[in-house]
């Protein structure tokens, strides 16, 4: 079903193996659980479940952030190294260079936006 789907989707390996892990665990417990007891079980064991999943899916989306975090830097490293030629050139013909609003220019036009936007299907 869906569950099986979004676990499978989980990119670590100890994720997917502790949430098989809980999922079956219901198996375990309920043969030997009392009949007026099983509802109660089975919705502390969905409860369980769901928020193991909703624990795993945040950390996923926070790893994909720092990665996209990390990658527009990336980006934006490149792209200042590629106009330090251009900047040295300026320099020896004695034109001043405000060297923040030059990193700023760098980062909005590293294209960054575009390479993410790209790349973010991939990680989710």
């Amino acid at each position: 079903g869906g569950i099986h789907k979004t676990v499978a989707s989980l990119h670590m390996e100890s994720w997917i193996v502790e949430m098989h892990r809980e999922i079956n665990r219901i198996n375990e417990a309920l043969p030997s659980t009392p009949a007026d007891e099983k509802t109660g079980v089975i919705r502390q064991w969905m409860e369980s479940t769901l928020d193991k999943m909703d624990h795993y899916k945040a950390e996923h989306n926070r790893y994909v952030n720092e990665g996209l975090t990390l990658l527009e830097l990336a980006l934006w490293k490149a792209k200042l190294g590629e106009n330090e030629e251009h900047v040295a050139e300026r320099r020896t013909k004695k034109v001043k260079v405000d060297a923040k609003s030059a990193r700023e220019e760098r980062r909005v036009t590293c294209g960054a936006d575009i390479v993410i936007k790209n790349v973010l299907p991939f990680l989710q």
